[in-house]
């Protein structure tokens, strides 16, 4: 017999085109110098959207990471094994280079800002895995500072080839690199670190003690924070030495996290574990600093991939689903929540992708480069912030099937904290910006023309270029205004780039209520003389 039609309810929403479908990622790519890869993107967003790569998501996130500290004959063996979905989606963005896309391109041709994009897409079917990806994708920047190291690991980390197998680097088809700089007793303080490094000369080192958490643990290598005789010092530690034989790295158990669960992350320690330096001694703090940066704006980009998705689910479902007599879509109360969640989201998009294009011409272009420096600590505090109320919001949409697995919701609502607090935490980066801004005065000159992009079309958003600016220059900042000030800014930033690129009802919206203040206290509530059905079927996916 064939199946019983479902009553009312929204056909699924898979498989459809996760990049073509959005109002503003096409915009983004070609504003910001990608438009030679958007053939690319499409196509990937064909693949990232279909019903097999949405169910690898699942798979791999019901069925968690298993640690194995010793094989059947009590030798000990350090490995994690995982969901085959899991390896299926490593092998799908290895294969399509989001770990090294931008290695091989030139800035100002697009490619870091297209990978960029592609993250987004993957990252809206799954995040966890991503995680590798991302460390993979900026360890490099870090290994520049030795460049012996790097002449070696650069040839294996481009590779598009996905190697899970426990073998000596220079044995594998490719390689994933990890970061290891937390301890228990200091968190972000890494200052507080306590891990040993004793020199043996030529560059290399033995490690002794633990870190608390170490995400990826089956990474074949991680750039780690360790107290050398010179201070805290940055070091590469293969998992398999060059001669085959483990390195002293003991995986002591795996987190039971809220989120992010197809991702194993590990609590290390360090037995004699062999080590090179990477850069000077004394120095590790800055050395790791310039692969945080990148992994710092995949987490913002992840933020707004989780926002992207979880409206796309909440659009097709009001969109489908009718209640009191009437199609969701057509209730003035539903278009006003599903306008205020599409505004957030393509308000966090646009910034991902200004943010992408600075890091991608900085290394031409000191302004963007110092653009990118606050920028970063700017977009990453705020976006992350707004990812978790517009998740929940569109969780609520869907009702009571939105608190159901088979949904996806709940595991993107899971994952959306988790943003906001990898690679720092709100304070973090709060406090990031003052330091820029005191320690790099060009970065205050980049922010403010940056925000002066947007100046004469609009006289709100002129007041608020204005009053941030002036935010900007003043001598000090007080340490506990410090969130306050950061989303001053950010509010800012986002409303000149709206006020120049955006749909002029979006921005007109944003404006109304992020600035004017015509807004109530939680979103769905949008001045109702702002066309709300239009921008509410922004939100709605048209396959």
């Amino acid at each position: 017999m064939p199946d019983r039609p479902s009553a009312n309810q929204p056909p699924p929403l898979e498989p459809y085109n996760l990049f073509s479908t959005d109002p503003v990622l096409a915009d983004v790519a070609c504003r910001e110098g990608a438009a030679a890869h958007v053939d690319w993107l499409s196509a990937l967003g064909q693949r990232a959207g279909s019903i097999e790569v949405f169910q690898w998501g699942d798979l791999a996130n019901r069925f968690e990471p298993q640690l194995a500290t010793h094989d059947r004959f009590g030798e000990r063996i350090d490995e994690v094994r995982y969901h085959p979905a899991y390896h299926s989606l490593m092998e799908l963005s290895v294969s399509e280079g989001l770990h090294c896309r931008h290695y091989e391109s030139q800035p100002g041709d697009g490619g870091y800002v297209a990978r960029n994009i592609a993250m987004n897409l993957v990252a809206q079917v799954e995040v966890g895995h991503s995680c590798p990806i991302s460390m993979t994708g900026a360890a490099l920047y870090a290994l520049e500072h030795q460049p012996d190291l790097a002449a070696r690991w650069t040839p294996l980390v481009a590779s598009r080839t996905y190697d899970p197998t426990s073998a000596a680097p220079q044995d594998k088809a490719g390689v994933l690199l990890g970061m290891s700089m937390t301890e228990r007793q200091g968190g972000s303080d890494v200052r507080a670190n306590t891990t040993e490094a004793v020199p043996l000369g030529g560059g290399e080192y033995r490690l002794r003690g633990a870190k608390w958490f170490v995400s990826a643990p089956m990474c074949d290598a991680f750039l780690t924070l360790a107290k050398a005789p010179a201070g805290l010092s940055c070091f590469l530690v293969p998992r398999v030495l060059p001669d085959g034989d483990r390195n002293g790295l003991q995986l002591m158990r795996l987190k039971d996290k809220l989120g992010n669960r197809s991702n194993a992350s590990s609590e290390m320690e360090f037995v004699d574990a062999m080590a090179w330096l990477v850069g000077e001694e004394g120095r590790g703090v800055r050395t790791i600093i310039d692969m945080v940066a990148g992994t710092r704006l995949d987490c913002t980009n992840w933020a707004a991939a989780l926002m992207r998705q979880a409206v796309a689910q909440a659009g097709w479902h009001v969109a489908h689903r009718a209640a009191f007599g009437a199609v969701l879509i057509d209730k003035p109360l539903m278009q006003n929540v599903l306008a205020d969640l599409e505004i957030e989201t393509e308000a966090a998009t646009m910034l991902v992708g200004r943010l992408s294009g600075a890091f991608e011409r900085a290394p031409a272009d000191p302004g963007e480069a110092a653009l990118a420096r606050i920028g970063a600590a700017v977009a990453k505090y705020w976006v992350t912030k707004r990812s978790s109320p517009v998740v929940r919001e569109a969780l609520e949409c869907v009702g009571g099937n939105g608190y159901v697995e088979e949904s996806t919701l709940p595991r993107l609502y899971r994952e959306a904290p988790l943003n906001s607090i990898w690679e720092g935490s709100g304070n973090v980066m709060a406090l990031d910006v003052l330091r820029a801004l005191a320690r790099s005065p060009e970065t205050v000159d980049a922010f403010v023309a940056e925000l002066e992009r947007g100046s004469g079309r609009d006289h709100r958003v002129d007041g608020a270029i204005t009053s941030a600016s002036a935010a900007l220059t003043a001598e000090t900042v007080d340490e506990g205004e410090a969130r306050r000030f950061v989303e001053h800014l950010a509010t800012a930033w986002t409303a000149s780039l709206l006020v120049q690129h955006g749909d002029q009802d979006v921005t007109d919206a944003y404006v109304r209520s992020r600035l004017g203040d015509d807004w109530g206290r939680e979103l769905g509530t949008l001045p109702t003389d702002v066309p709300l059905r239009r921008l509410a079927e922004r939100a709605i996916p048209q396959r």
